[in-house]
């Protein structure tokens, strides 16, 4: 349900990222230098390392991993080079490689809205023993009215049926089984980080956001933005009602530098 006027309520500002606190950059335990903090890794990339994979600390699940970004302190996927990101989907891809069995669900939470206990930029590994509801369900071919870019392989846009403003699904322009075996894997972080970078400017400062991996038929990225609290209609009635009609969404974030 779309419902500009909704934008217009009390108490209804977009929510932003508080600035980083001295006791954070004190006290994160996934800055370089503080190895002993975590649980043994199960992967590093580089040497000295670039990206780190180790257990969750207090895993929700039987397998769950935290993928930490970069050793600097960087507290959003929108902070990361092409490179680094690059190095993100490596570690995706081999800690795929090396535990195949179930299913793997690829996670990133921004902001303490969006459920991230930790400022430092990393993501989370989530071994399922099969595909989700959330996967199952999806049936036929998004639309792709309200195009943001193609670029690369690769198009983003903000679905006709978004759920909050400025919700956004990447995918390959030719469907794709497989995320973990596609050459487009890095590419899609890449154009995540430069999504997320637009979504900033236009929300006038960084915003929590979800993220996720979705491979099964068509795989995809999808891009959560919290920036509306999901209340009892959502929660209770499974409807939506989202303040930015998706076609504003997409060509704000068109005409937006990253």
């Amino acid at each position: 349900m779309i419902a500009a006027s909704r934008s217009k309520r009390p108490g209804a500002e977009w929510p932003h990222l508080e600035p980083a606190t001295l006791e954070e950059l004190d006290s994160c335990p996934f800055c370089v230098g503080r190895e002993d903090q975590t649980p043994p890794e199960t992967l590093a990339i580089g040497n000295p390392w670039r990206v780190r994979v180790v257990p969750n600390l207090y895993p929700a699940f039987e397998r769950q991993e935290v993928v930490v970004h970069a050793p600097e302190h960087v507290r959003s996927v929108a902070e990361l080079s092409d490179e680094q990101l690059g190095l993100v989907a490596e570690a995706w891809r081999r800690r795929r490689e090396a535990e195949p069995a179930g299913y793997l669900h690829a996670l990133v939470n921004e902001g303490k809205a969006a459920g991230g206990s930790l400022a430092h930029s990393h993501s989370q590994l989530v071994w399922l023993p099969g595909p989700p509801p959330a996967v199952t369900s999806e049936r036929g071919e998004p639309g792709r009215d309200n195009v943001v870019v193609e670029q690369g392989g690769l198009v983003a846009t903000c679905p006709r049926a978004g759920r909050v403003p400025y919700e956004l699904l990447i995918e390959p322009a030719a469907p794709e089984h497989d995320a973990w075996t596609s050459a487009l894997l890095p590419t899609a972080l890449q154009l995540l980080a430069d999504l997320l970078r637009r979504i900033h400017v236009v929300c006038e400062g960084p915003v929590p956001v979800n993220a996720w991996l979705h491979t099964a038929q068509r795989w995809h990225l999808e891009v959560f933005p919290r920036l509306t609290i999901l209340a009892g209609v959502e929660l209770g009635a499974g409807i939506y009602v989202n303040t930015v009609p998706p076609e504003l969404a997409a060509r704000q974030l068109r005409e937006t530098a990253s």
